[in-house]
C-alpha cells in the first residue's frame, strides 16, 4: 500500500544531464522513467514538474544579457524539451501518460487545466505538467507547488541529488547535518535554500508538505511510497 495516493513529483533540469555538461543522459532518462513507472504500478496518482535547467535557466540568461521575459520564455520552452523526453521515455515502457503546457502549444501538448489533469490522472495517465506557470518571474519550483496544489496532491516530492534538506550544502560542508524533519518556519529564520520563497510561502499556506530526497538513487521513489525515511519532510 502505497503512502499517498496522489502526488507531484518535481524533478530537477540538471539531474536529467547524468554524467554529461549539457542536454539529456538517456540513461538517467531511463532510470527516472523506470522508477516512475514502478510507484505508478503500486496506483499512485502521478503529476511531474521537470525544471529546464540542463538546457537553458531565464535567470541566469538574463544576468548575460537576455530580456528577462524573454529568457523565462525559453526556460519554459526548455522544461517542455524535457518533458517530451520523459513522456516518450515512459510511453517506450508502455507508460500511458500525457504532457500537459500551461501556454497552448498543441499539438505538442494539451493545454492545461486543473480538471483535465485531475480527470487523466484519475483514468490512469501520469501528467507531465510543462512550461512552467506560464507567466515569467515564476521559477519551476512555484510551477510544482501552483500544480501539486492544484490537482489536490497529497504531498510534493522534491527529487534533487542530494537525500535531504542539510544545515548547509553537504557537497560544499562536510560538517553539515541533516534534518529528518523540519516547519516551513524554520526554513524560513535559518535561511535554507530548499526552494525559492514564493514557492516555500505557497506550500505553507496551502498545507502542502514537501519530501526532499534523492531521485538520482534507483529504488529511491519507491521507498519514499513505501513509508521508508529516506529524506527530509517539510510541513507546517
Amino acid at each position: 500500500m502505497a503512502k499517498f495516493k496522489r502526488i507531484l513529483l518535481k524533478l530537477s533540469g540538471e539531474s536529467l544531464m547524468g554524467k554529461q555538461s549539457f542536454g539529456i543522459d538517456p540513461e538517467r532518462l531511463s532510470d527516472y522513467a523506470k522508477q516512475i513507472k514502478e510507484v505508478h504500478e503500486m496506483g499512485v496518482q502521478i503529476g511531474i514538474v521537470i525544471g529546464g535547467g540542463n538546457i537553458f535557466r531565464g535567470l541566469s540568461g538574463s544576468q548575460k544579457g537576455f530580456d528577462r521575459v524573454k529568457g523565462d520564455q525559453m526556460g519554459m520552452c526548455a522544461t517542455v524539451i524535457n518533458s517530451l523526453a520523459l513522456s516518450s521515455a515512459l510511453g517506450a515502457l508502455g507508460v500511458k501518460n500525457k504532457v500537459l503546457t500551461a501556454i497552448r502549444m498543441e499539438p505538442i501538448g494539451e493545454f492545461y487545466t486543473k480538471w483535465k489533469a485531475i480527470e487523466a490522472m484519475e483514468a490512469g495517465y501520469i501528467c507531465i505538467f510543462s512550461a512552467g506557470t506560464g507567466s515569467p518571474y515564476f521559477t519551476t519550483d512555484t510551477g510544482s507547488s501552483l500544480r501539486g496544489i492544484e490537482i489536490e496532491a497529497d504531498v510534493m516530492l522534491k527529487g534533487t541529488r542530494v537525500d535531504g534538506i542539510y544545515t548547509a550544502d553537504p557537497e560544499k560542508d562536510p560538517t553539515a547535518t541533516k534534518f529528518k524533519d523540519i516547519t516551513y518556519d524554520d526554513i524560513y529564520t535559518k535561511g535554507l535554500k530548499v526552494m525559492d520563497l514564493t514557492a516555500t510561502t505557497m506550500c505553507k499556506e496551502n498545507n502542502l508538505p514537501i519530501y526532499v530526497f534523492n531521485m538520482d538513487v534507483v529504488g529511491n521513489l519507491k521507498k519514499v511510497m513505501d513509508g521508508e525515511e529516506i529524506g527530509t519532510l517539510v510541513h507546517n
